[in-house]
């Protein structure tokens, strides 16, 4: 009996060597968030996610570096993109109470709801129209109407979306969201907006949470803390949706098990620990030091996911739905600006 198991031993071993190893496309991933930590430190005005992803996407094209990401750093990468993700959105429920919510007033949060669901459907219907592939519609809807690339990893979670169109709508939301910090400062003015309805504005809109800082900090902190609250009203939408996003597809594969045989959960696991994180946070028990490590925590996690997603961007690719992708961007740019900005004036 032990010749006979003697080989199955041995292909067994065989098998787990040739398993490709996540190791080195993490320590990439690391390397990767120290650089875009030390960008941010160096330019404030860059937010550390944002340089996350545009490191991801170079270092994916550079002549000495494009074979690691493609090669032997894929599946860490991939693993960055997925598990790092999930953990990273997890923690950000801290960063969000009920009672900060409940502070808004009960007008702004209809505002915000009434935002997410126009941004949300009105760009899933124009990026249809359009004729753009795979799920990039949804994704893209997903980044503009609740937390840009956060949002667009958490959909694509429970939608199984292909890695590309993550990428690709990563790419496209982050663009926007950059754009905007340079662009809304200048529109203060013109739009006839206090700093604290521009703070709004700019909370309502503005799609990742450092770019949402990055912009309202231009007019103070009175104009920042209204974006800040509004901002987290719309990351609090973060887990109705994604769980929608999960029950439809639920829905399309009826009867489809996952490979250990079970139904796949109807709320994900990582949107339930993103609730338990938030009701954790209200109620109030956890020290001020606590916070701010798992604030850290989840720009590190978060960072080193968007790094990983980013690397898996091809612009031949991207560059062959450019046209329409653009024109869907500055559509959607277009819808969310204009729409949270009437909700502005009607609650201010």
């Amino acid at each position: 009996m032990a010749l006979l198991n003697r080989p199955q031993s041995l292909a067994v071993r065989h098998v787990s060597r040739e398993t490709p190893s996540s190791w080195p496309g993490l320590g990439l991933a690391a390397v990767g968030v120290v650089v875009a930590w030390t960008v941010h430190r160096l330019l404030p005005v860059v937010p550390m996610l944002t340089a996350s992803v545009v490191l991801g996407i170079a270092v994916a094209h550079l002549p000495g570096l494009r074979g690691v990401v493609r090669g032997i750093g894929r599946p860490g990468l991939s693993l960055a993109g997925r598990r790092l993700m999930r953990i990273g959105i997890v923690l950000l429920g801290l960063g969000l109470g009920l009672d900060q919510v409940f502070r808004l007033g009960w007008t702004t949060v209809a505002m915000v709801a009434g935002v997410v669901a126009a941004t949300f459907f009105g760009t899933l219907w124009l990026g249809r129209r359009l004729g753009l592939p795979g799920d990039q519609p949804l994704l893209i809807a997903t980044g503009y109407s609740i937390c840009g690339a956060s949002a667009i990893g958490a959909v694509s979670q429970v939608s199984g979306s292909d890695e590309e169109d993550v990428a690709s709508s990563v790419a496209l939301v982050t663009l926007c969201g950059t754009l905007a910090i340079a662009v809304l400062p200048l529109l203060q003015g013109p739009l006839g907006l206090t700093d604290p309805a521009f703070g709004r504005w700019v909370g309502a809109s503005v799609h990742d949470v450092g770019q949402v800082v990055a912009t309202a900090q231009s007019a103070g902190p009175g104009a920042l803390g209204e974006a800040v609250l509004v901002k987290l009203m719309r990351v609090a939408l973060l887990a109705p949706l994604v769980a929608a996003v999960a029950f439809s597809v639920r829905a399309r594969r009826q009867g489809v098990r996952t490979a250990s045989g079970r139904r796949p959960a109807p709320v994900p696991l990582f949107v339930a620990g993103f609730l338990a994180a938030v009701a954790l946070r209200t109620t109030g028990v956890l020290p001020g030091v606590a916070l701010e490590w798992a604030h850290t925590a989840q720009e590190l996690l978060l960072a080193a996911a968007l790094f990983g997603l980013g690397s898996a961007v091809h612009l031949p690719t991207l560059a062959r739905t450019g046209g329409r992708a653009a024109v869907l961007g500055l559509g959607a740019w277009v819808v969310v600006a204009g729409v949270s900005y009437a909700g502005v004036l009607l609650t201010v």
